[in-house]
Formats: C-alpha cells, sequence, structure tokens
C-alpha cells in the first residue's frame, strides 16, 4: 500500500502549511487507513483552534501514534495529492462495484443504453470526487511558452482558421470568419437574413468547409432551392432581360415548373454537386425525419460536433430554435434562459473551434417599419434590437445588420464589431429569388 497519505500529513506539519488541504481539495475520505483519517481530523481541529496553524512535530507524534512522521518531503503537493486521489478513486470505485445498489441497478436494467448512462453516472461521481483542480491561473512564464506554441500554430494554419466572405471589401475590413468565433446575422422579418446566409455558405463550401446547418424554420427542400439558386447564378446559367448573370429562379424550384431550357442542365449540375463544392454540406432541416432529422438542443448540438470533429462551421437558423432558448431558466430572470442558451453556444463554439453561425430577427415596433418589405430606402437595423436577449449581441464577434428591397439592393453592415469596423457599410446587388447577391461591379470610367 502506498504511504502518500503519510507524506502528505508530514509535510503539512514539516512546512506548517496547512492551507495545502484547501487548495488541493483534500479530504478525510482520500486516506486509506483509519490512523491517516484521524491524523487528518486532528490536524484540521488543531488549526482551527490555532490561527490556522498546524501542529509541531512532537504534539503531532503524540497524538497520532499510528501514522508514521516522514521528514524531508520534497515532492510537490499538487503531485503527491494526485497520486492520493487516484488510489482513493480505485478503492471507491471498487467498493462501488460490489455494493448492493450497484448490482442491484444492473439487474434491473435491461436497456444497455441506460445501463452504460448509469455506469457514466458512477464513473463521473468517481472522477468528480477525486480530482485535483487545477491552479487558478497561469504565470507569465507558463503563459509565455503557450504563447509562442499557438503562435507558431497559427502561423502554420494548425490551431485556427480564417474563412473568406462572399465581399471582398468585407474581407478587407475584417480578414474574414475566424474558427472560435461567432457571426450573428439580423434583419426584420422577411428581408433576406437567412438568404444571406446561404451565400455565406456557398462561399464557404466552394472554400473547402464542412458546414453543418440547422434551418428551423425551413424545410430541406426549400433551403437547398436558396442555395440552388445561388450555385446556378455564380455558373452563368441564365441571364435576365437585361443581360444580367442570374440563377435558376427559386420561385420555379419551389413549383417544380424549371423550363425546359434549363431543366436538363440544371440537373446536371445537380449530379455533379459533390464535384463542384469542394467542402461538406450537413443540413437538418425542419420536418426531416429519420436521418437528417433536425435536433433541438445544446446538449444534442454538442454530441454532433463531439461526434464530428472536423466540422469547421456551425449555422443556427434561427438560434431561438433551439428548446434550450425557452427551457429551464435557472436564475429566474425575464429572459434568463435564452441568455444561458447563448452562452452555452459560445462556449460550443469555443469548445469545438468552428465558425459559429446564428440568425436572430430585429425586433422593431411597426410604427418605427414605415415602408412595407417591398420597395422601401434600406435601413440596417441597430443593434439594440436583436431579439429575445442581449446576450447575443455580447457573444458575437461581429454582428451583421442587413436589409433588402425590391429595387435590387441590399445593405450589409457592421453593428457590432469587436476589433472594431461598426462604422463599415455594404451597399450590394441584391436579386434573392434568382440568387444573386454581390457587390456592384464598379467600371474604370466611373473614376474618369
Amino acid at each position: 500500500m502506498s504511504n502518500y497519505g503519510e507524506q502528505i500529513l508530514s509535510k503539512i506539519v514539516e512546512s506548517g502549511d496547512l492551507g495545502a488541504i484547501k487548495r488541493f481539495g483534500i479530504k478525510r475520505d482520500h486516506f486509506a487507513t483509519e490512523g491517516e483519517r484521524q491524523a487528518y481530523d486532528f490536524i484540521r481541529s488543531y488549526g482551527a483552534e490555532n490561527d490556522n496553524q498546524p501542529p509541531s512535530y512532537a504534539t503531532f507524534a503524540a497524538e497520532c501514534a499510528d501514522v508514521l512522521y516522514m521528514p524531508g518531503i520534497t515532492d510537490s503537493f499538487e503531485w503527491m495529492t494526485r497520486q492520493l486521489k487516484a488510489d482513493a478513486a480505485r478503492e471507491e470505485l471498487l467498493k462501488r462495484m460490489e455494493s448492493t445498489e450497484f448490482n442491484r441497478t444492473l439487474e434491473q436494467t435491461s436497456d444497455g443504453v441506460e445501463m452504460a448512462k448509469y455506469l457514466e453516472r458512477v464513473a463521473q461521481d468517481v472522477i468528480a470526487a477525486n480530482t485535483v483542480e487545477h491552479a487558478v491561473g497561469k504565470t507569465f512564464e507558463q503563459l509565455k511558452v503557450d504563447f509562442q506554441t499557438e503562435y507558431q500554430s497559427r502561423k502554420e494554419g494548425r490551431s485556427f482558421k480564417i474563412w473568406k466572405t462572399p465581399f471582398e471589401s468585407l474581407n478587407k475590413e475584417i480578414g474574414g470568419l475566424y474558427s472560435g468565433d461567432i457571426y450573428g446575422f439580423f434583419a426584420e422579418s422577411g428581408r433576406g437574413k437567412s438568404y444571406s446566409i446561404i451565400v455565406f455558405v456557398h462561399f464557404l463550401l466552394m472554400q473547402g468547409a464542412k458546414v453543418f446547418v440547422k434551418s428551423f424554420e425551413m424545410h430541406s427542400y426549400r433551403w437547398l432551392s436558396r442555395l440552388f439558386s445561388v450555385m446556378t447564378a455564380e455558373q452563368s446559367l441564365l441571364k435576365n432581360e437585361r443581360g444580367e448573370v442570374v440563377g435558376v429562379p427559386n420561385r420555379e424550384l419551389l413549383t417544380g415548373k424549371l423550363s425546359e431550357e434549363y431543366e436538363a442542365e440544371f440537373m446536371r449540375m445537380l449530379d455533379e454537386i459533390n464535384d463542384y463544392y469542394p467542402g461538406e454540406l450537413l443540413l437538418q432541416a425542419k420536418g426531416e425525419s429519420g436521418e437528417g432529422k433536425i435536433t433541438r438542443s445544446l446538449n444534442e448540438l454538442d454530441e454532433e460536433l463531439s461526434r464530428r470533429p472536423d466540422i469547421d462551421v456551425v449555422v443556427i437558423d434561427p438560434i431561438y430554435g433551439f428548446s434550450d432558448v425557452y427551457g429551464r431558466n435557472n436564475n429566474r430572470t425575464t429572459g434568463g434562459a435564452a441568455e444561458q442558451s447563448a452562452r452555452r453556444f459560445e462556449g460550443l463554439v469555443g469548445d469545438h473551434n468552428v465558425v459559429g453561425i446564428y440568425a436572430v430577427q430585429a425586433d422593431v415596433d411597426r410604427k418605427e417599419k414605415g415602408e412595407d418589405v417591398g420597395s422601401h430606402e434600406l435601413r440596417i437595423p441597430s443593434r439594440d434590437k436583436v431579439k429575445t436577449t442581449k446576450a447575443l449581441l455580447e457573444i458575437a464577434t461581429i454582428l451583421f445588420g442587413f436589409d433588402s428591397n425590391n429595387d435590387g439592393l441590399a445593405a450589409l453592415g457592421i453593428e457590432k464589431g469587436r476589433d472594431g469596423g461598426e462604422d463599415f457599410e455594404l451597399e450590394l446587388i441584391s436579386m434573392l429569388d434568382v440568387g444573386v447577391l454581390r457587390e456592384p461591379v464598379i467600371s474604370p470610367t466611373q473614376f474618369i
């Protein structure tokens, strides 16, 4: 049997460091023998009566005869505590496995998944009770090494990626979309925020990204119809009466009435879509059943990202489609569940090192709207109009405001930029039904 318990107790007495018990979470049950547990109790009670000071060697030896005092211990408290708790964890696990409750539970559980979950809970209990807590923070010496390692990884493109947006002017402003960061899109209802996100998804797929999309409000056919409009616009499959390059009309795809002139060519492109997109699309959409059925909790998102660690980008449209947003509200405040969900989403994006994209509606009062969705002056909603919870504003590295009208124009602006850029606004050519959302082509003669 190891003697880490005696070593720890001896070092506490010799060093006078009674605080080690609290720093490293050393508890009575971690000690292997009754003599060690009684010595632990004596040291703590002595400290409580003597200004948090441990007893002298002489007092300790006299009161704790069943424990061998070992002077001159040079191993660190942290290392010894890890060994002590590792031994304690083994003993506790064996006791749990031999207990009546453990065996009765296994006998009464016929579902293999439920059995595995029970075993997992037992293991987690043992781990939690016998883990040495990490230090509060890192020193400059540790941080320096970490920083140098991360810098080299970034220099070599190993620790994170930058994905370009569809708009060159925007790339010059923000650099691109960074893994580990969150990008919010918000607009009034019906103004094209989902379509603008699909344009971003198309461009990400063209760069080879693996993109995981949860479309809570659109069925897969409608979502794909928009993507295919964007795809065919880039392929210059069609031109309108003004000679402008456009994509297959989304409306014709939705009604299944694509003109004969283009149907065969469009179907050929679909047959070759895996070759067309270097990236990979993983789509969960409203109304799907079986494989690809949409999941609605952040716990499930965490599991999905764990199963596919190669995913680069996660798109949530809209963010309040998660059941967690209207679920349990632990802090019992207005909007508390939505705020907790936003914070959890932020954590998942960081933990899995993906680009996070979400859509949220701008909560604009009818009196503020003025015009209808049709022809109106472009007006990007202000950041204070983010619906559901202001935490969505806080977690976003960049919050993009968007608006479009029936005059063929749209505007994309940075309403919140963690690294600046909040005055940036980009006017775009917008023919969303035919997959067009692009920067205007500026002729050199315009500068003459």
